[in-house]
């Protein structure tokens, strides 16, 4: 059976261009910037900078979103409200009503962060 074609067609070479010369460097950039573009949209995001404290001993991942912070933060709220409401059951007088009033302000933060995510916007 006779092909059309030869195997493998012949082609012309593409001439080079020098003002097609990339550097590999900036590729990969351009490369991680359109994969954290599309993967991680909230990456792109103006970076934190970073601090200089000497009695900075914990530090948030500047990485995670917005709304992740928010959910830790309205569940460690609930953890401090449960906590303050248990030890005033132990306690007395004008020491109870301290705890309690605090137990108040602390469920207040708690329903401020649950309103932010009610109203929080994925993207």
């Amino acid at each position: 059976m006779f092909k059309v074609t030869p195997n493998p067609p012949h082609t012309d070479p593409v001439p080079y261009d020098a003002s097609l010369d990339l550097d590999p460097k900036k590729m990969k950039e351009a490369a991680d910037h359109a994969l954290n573009f599309y993967l991680y949209p909230g990456a792109l995001k103006e970076p934190i900078p970073p601090r200089n404290s000497s009695s900075d001993t914990f530090i948030i991942n500047p990485a995670v979103n917005d709304e992740t912070l928010l959910v830790q933060s309205c569940e460690s709220l609930a953890s401090a409200t449960e906590m303050a409401s248990e030890i005033a059951s132990t306690m007395d007088g004008p020491q109870r009503r301290k705890m309690l009033m605090l137990q108040q302000v602390i469920r207040l933060g708690e329903l401020a962060v649950n309103r932010v995510l009610d109203n929080h916007k994925p993207g």
